[in-house]
């Protein structure tokens, strides 16, 4: 398996990166691309690395925030094939607190309308192809996680607290083990996981990828850096071998995973390819 970050918030040497992520993942015969990142700037850098896009034929939206699907209007001009599995639940419907209230951070509005052809809609597990899956949240009460990160989803006029059943794991069969990315894990990676040993009648774990939704968390002074540990703490006892992160882990909570995790864990900034 081949994967390149395309954007990420950190720039690799003649590259952009933004706040966002999007990663074009080889798989024996398949080309994937792992969402668009906030705007289309993934799709310029895929020129710079000599990726063609329009040779893409499956597409993923990891769960409903902007900063992962708002460059699939550049995807689809591009390419006229490829659809994109996404949750069920997947609405543009998004927020989380601000100091100016409730912000929006959900999907571009009307994206999912102006290209209804182009979007799948998955209802929990699915397997698309061979050795690749997709992998919803099976963790109760991830409604909790929501309401402690400040963040929800407004349906039929109510605010309720977001329980991330909109977010989904790609996960890949290989070799040497289960490879499994999840752009934000806002359930926490450890539980993910842990989801994903449960759903493979606990299948050895070779790699995960994907930012860590821990940027925010650092701002809590010591609550937050003792919670990062804590989740060092509980990586390391899954034994993971190889850990890819970025986008929202964030510099300062990256180097507290560092300092627990030692080598296996690396940084996945824009324009890194690694084989796995």
């Amino acid at each position: 398996m081949k994967m390149t970050a395309l954007v990420e918030n950190k720039a690799g040497e003649g590259f952009t990166g933004e706040h966002g992520l999007s990663v074009y993942i080889e798989y024996e015969d398949h080309k994937i691309l792992l969402d668009t990142g906030t705007t289309g700037l993934y799709a310029q850098n895929a020129v710079k690395l000599g990726i063609d896009l329009s040779q893409v034929d499956m597409a993923i939206l990891s769960h409903a925030h902007y900063d992962h699907s708002g460059g699939y209007e550049e995807f689809f001009a591009v390419n006229p094939k490829a659809s994109v599995y996404l949750q069920e639940s997947c609405r543009e419907n998004c927020y989380r607190n601000s100091q100016d209230g409730k912000k929006y951070i959900g999907i571009p509005r009307g994206l999912l309308e102006k290209y209804a052809d182009r979007f799948t809609y998955v209802h929990g597990d699915m397997q698309p192809d061979g050795g690749i899956y997709l992998i919803a949240h099976h963790t109760p009460d991830l409604a909790l996680t929501g309401q402690r990160a400040g963040m929800y989803r407004q349906e039929d006029g109510q605010w309720k607290n977001d329980d991330f059943s909109h977010e989904q794991s790609l996960v890949f069969e290989t070799s040497r083990g289960l490879i499994i990315f999840n752009s934000c894990c806002h359930a926490g990676a450890d539980v993910i996981i842990k989801e994903v040993r449960q759903r493979f009648n606990d299948r050895f774990v070779y790699a995960i990828i994907g930012g860590f939704h821990l940027k925010d968390i650092m701002n809590l002074g010591e609550e937050g850096a003792a919670r990062v540990r804590e989740l060092g703490e509980s990586l390391r006892a899954l034994d993971v071998p190889n850990i890819y992160t970025g986008h929202c882990t964030g510099i300062r909570a990256f180097a507290l995973l560092e300092e627990i995790l030692g080598g296996r864990i690396h940084y996945f900034k824009t324009g890194d390819t690694v084989i796995l």
